[in-house]
């Protein structure tokens, strides 16, 4: 998509890695892991071993203290790499193959074998043993033909290669199945819910202070320290499908498409790293869900011409635009006096004649049709969120109309890397957050093109050379 270049951050090393780098050994995470796990199982049997030992003596604190060590090291090899390996190892095949939800249907058919059940072990009766026995097959074969219709079906998710806040757009949905002889029956392509992003421990600087708990003025010794605290990966994208597609039936190697609509209420970054494909299939008892791993990403431009502000700026940009820029040209640009300077060929004898006065026609210069967009980012704090959404937006919309009008443009931004891509300037505006950066309009360079910028500078703050070739829109403020 079209986001703005980052600088990558490399991840800090975790407490194993830092200990392999130390000993100068070039190993994966997950060994020095399951090595540590095997010296601290062996130290714990050594220390049950010696625990038996003293006991057999007769020296009780040797064998408290022994026991207590190995039952405290099989504890630590047990929370710290046992979780570690088993999500390597088995937890996404695992939750696959438990991955069942119980309906409603489900939870009343429970219910009415437990009833027949106990009915049956009140009276003895083989039937009632029977229809239970029954009853409860056919919870296994529900489970059991729902993960079967999921088994190896393909899915594939295209979507629109751009996309504005607030206006509905199609995404398409196609769903494969390769086998050569099983259809499918009843499948639901669904979102799946996110993880939470993991925590980890990490040290941070802070300030060991005395008398602690006073203001930072009172306190008389400040001394620099670090903490360690949990910290986590930061705030998940949100997803980009939230809703269904159905399937009745899928043929055996068959393929079938769906259109989905997408619509998105905020500009920004969406992700989704996972699908579901799920299905009540045969009895409606169990909701059996498979995950699909599949990351799509999209980029969601700022809304285009919202109704109030931009139509009440436009006009205003537009004339004065055309005044910066009039002359001689090939658009129109207006129809005036006739002047003793004229050439006598740009004379509209079409309104002169209704006039009775010479009239002639003057146009635009279209080598000079230049404008420059400006988005002067702030620092957070300076406008309210409200107000910079509706900056973005009136700086997204301004963009659009002199895109479309074959206007000669270009963009410039913090951070922005000057590309006059129109979509490039609207995926930087689709992420841009307010920062503490210097200000663009002290370093502007001076050239023919016509100025629309976005600040939220004070007027008085603006250089006065500006003034006579730009048009100011001061975030939060009204014009």
């Amino acid at each position: 998509m079209h986001a703005p270049t980052t600088s990558a951050r490399i991840a800090p090393l975790s407490r194993v890695q830092r200990l392999s780098h130390f000993l100068h050994i070039n190993i994966p995470e997950v060994w020095v892991r399951f090595l540590l796990a095997i010296v601290g199982l062996i130290l714990a049997f050594g220390a049950a071993l010696f625990s038996t030992v003293s006991r057999e003596s007769g020296n009780l604190w040797a064998t408290l203290i022994l026991a207590s060590l190995a039952l405290l090291l099989a504890v630590i090899v047990g929370l710290t790499t046992v979780p570690y390996l088993a999500r390597r190892v088995a937890v996404a095949r695992i939750r696959d193959a438990f991955d069942y939800d119980v309906t409603r249907v489900g939870i009343v058919y429970v219910v009415v074998v437990l009833l027949i059940g106990i009915a049956a072990l009140n009276t003895g009766n083989n039937l009632l043993y029977i229809v239970v026995a029954a009853m409860l097959a056919a919870i296994l074969v529900s489970g059991f033909a729902s993960a079967l219709v999921l088994r190896d079906l393909e899915l594939d998710v295209h979507l629109p290669e751009h996309v504005f806040a607030g206006r509905a757009m199609l995404g398409r949905i196609v769903l494969r199945n390769p086998r050569r002889w099983l259809p499918s029956f009843s499948v639901n392509v669904v979102p799946v819910k996110k993880e939470k992003a993991a925590k980890h421990w990490r040290w941070a600087r802070a300030t060991f202070a005395l008398p602690a708990g006073r203001p930072p003025e009172k306190q008389w010794i400040k001394l620099p320290d670090r903490k360690l605290s949990r910290v986590g990966e930061g705030p998940a994208l949100p997803n980009i499908f939230d809703g269904s597609a159905y399937f009745p039936y899928l043929p055996a190697g068959g393929e079938l498409r769906a259109d989905l609509e997408l619509r998105f209420d905020r500009r920004g970054r969406y992700q989704q790293e996972t699908f579901g494909l799920a299905t009540r299939f045969p009895f409606a008892f169990l909701t059996k869900t498979r995950r699909v791993p599949l990351l799509r990403e999209i980029i969601v431009y700022p809304p285009v011409e919202p109704a109030d502000e931009f139509f009440e700026v436009l006009p205003l940009i537009t004339g004065e635009f055309e005044t910066f820029a009039r002359g001689r040209g090939y658009d129109l640009y207006r129809i005036r006096e006739y002047m003793p300077e004229d050439s006598a060929r740009h004379v509209d004898w079409k309104a002169t004649a209704k006039s009775g006065s010479l009239k002639v026609r003057e146009f635009s210069r279209e080598d000079e049709r230049k404008l420059r967009i400006v988005f002067d980012n702030p620092a957070g704090g300076l406008v309210s969120e409200q107000a910079y959404e509706d900056a973005v937006a009136l700086a997204a919309s301004l963009s659009w109309h002199f895109a479309e009008a074959n206007t000669e443009i270009s963009f410039l931004a913090q951070g922005y890397d000057g590309d006059p891509d129109i979509y490039h300037f609207l995926g930087y505006l689709a992420v841009v957050e307010p920062q503490p950066l210097p200000s663009v309009i002290d370093r502007l360079p001076l050239s023919d093109d016509y100025n629309i910028i976005l600040t939220a500078r004070p007027r008085g703050s603006i250089p006065t050379v500006l003034w006579a070739c730009s048009y100011f829109v001061f975030m939060g403020q009204k014009d």
